[in-house]
């Protein structure tokens, strides 16, 4: 386990490493397109293994011309589920109230990003998450394809993605790992446009007047899912 989780916030780290100082986030685009509505048949011979949510999260990176930042968000809760020792179907579910800037320190601008991006302010709410009103999110896998033997992942999964209103499907690449007692899934960075998702506060592509005052659409994701029986 130990090891599992050191190799987990390596590849965070080396995912950093890749996000430029002036506004470059990291990642290949996920594919994305209408959502597919169902989740993933789990078999009845399946087990299926609880998301640890102390040590399952998903780390953020956001960017506009003046530089980045990076944050987390805790996973709620989430099952996986795996029919010979392979990953067949899952979910998991984000508090979206436990969106963290970890760039920042407290008392330099890191608790008014935060209240920014959970729209703790009425007049603010909508900008970007509005969490009073939207408390979580929520992945579906609707499909998990395996890929060649060497790259930079060991899967795809594909997934009905909800934030706010709105239901997508996104395609992107993860290592699965099944060891026993324990499943885990980690991406390598895979960006999202925030603005499939009506997240279009400060968007150039929405909106035409901003110049240089604009914030990136895309939002670079590493997701680390590990659970167990």
């Amino acid at each position: 386990m130990k090891n599992l989780l050191k190799f987990s916030f390596l590849l965070l780290a080396a995912s950093m490493l890749f996000v430029g100082c002036k506004g470059k986030t990291a990642g290949d685009a996920a594919k994305t397109g209408a959502a597919a509505g169902a989740a993933a048949a789990t078999p009845s011979a399946a087990t299926t293994y609880t998301v640890n949510n102390t040590t399952s999260k998903v780390f953020w990176v956001g960017s506009k011309p003046a530089g980045t930042h990076n944050g987390s968000i805790d996973v709620a809760d989430g099952k996986l589920s795996v029919a010979d020792g392979k990953l067949v179907s899952g979910n998991f579910t984000l508090n979206m109230n436990s969106i963290a800037n970890i760039d920042m320190k407290a008392g330099e601008g890191k608790e008014d990003l935060e209240a920014h991006l959970k729209g703790s302010e009425d007049e603010k709410a909508d900008h970007f998450f509005n969490v009073k009103k939207y408390p979580t999110a929520a992945f579906v896998i609707t499909k998990v394809d395996a890929l060649p033997a060497g790259g930079d992942a060991t899967h795809n999964i594909t997934g009905d993605l909800t934030i706010k209103s709105t239901t997508k499907s996104i395609t992107f690449p993860a290592n699965v790992n099944v060891m026993g007692d324990k499943v885990s899934a980690i991406t390598p960075a895979f960006k999202i446009n925030r603005t499939e998702w009506g997240v279009n506060y400060m968007s150039k592509s929405v909106f035409d007047d901003l110049k240089d005052k604009f914030i990136d659409d895309d939002i670079s994701l590493n997701i680390q899912l590990e659970a167990g029986k």
